[in-house]
């Protein structure tokens, strides 16, 4: 019995170390993103170069995104969890930040030719 114990937390400590590095490579090796894309309810709403610094109110102001120093990240949002404020800073191709009761995502892409700069994008 003893040897199983032995031989499961080496197992868990192999998939934690694999699933460490896979994050670290993911995060060291990513892609810088270039656009923020907003999407409401699946449908992309707006979309932010990350070279342009701003504030932009999303959904009718119910979130308010900010772009600074390459990063995108929501400073406010109306809904009760915050969760999405908390996400913090995204930069990288692929990451992304999900409000879920106000159905808006944020999400980091390459270079676009299609860059709304228009604050009030996102929906009304």
């Amino acid at each position: 019995m003893k040897k199983i114990m032995k031989n499961d937390i080496l197992l868990v400590g192999i998939l934690l170390l694999i699933s460490a590095v896979g994050f670290l490579l993911r995060h060291v090796l990513g892609e810088e993103g270039k656009t923020a894309v907003v999407r409401l309810n699946g449908e992309i709403a707006a979309r932010y170069s990350l070279e342009t610094e701003g504030t932009f109110p999303l959904n009718g102001g119910s979130n308010v995104l900010v772009i600074r120093d390459g990063c995108a990240f929501m400073e406010s949002a109306d809904c009760p969890d915050r969760i999405c404020v908390r996400q913090g800073r995204i930069s990288r191709t692929g990451e992304v930040i999900t409000c879920l009761p106000n159905r808006l995502t944020v999400t980091v892409e390459g270079a676009s030719e299609e860059v709304d700069m228009i604050s009030g994008g996102g929906g009304g």
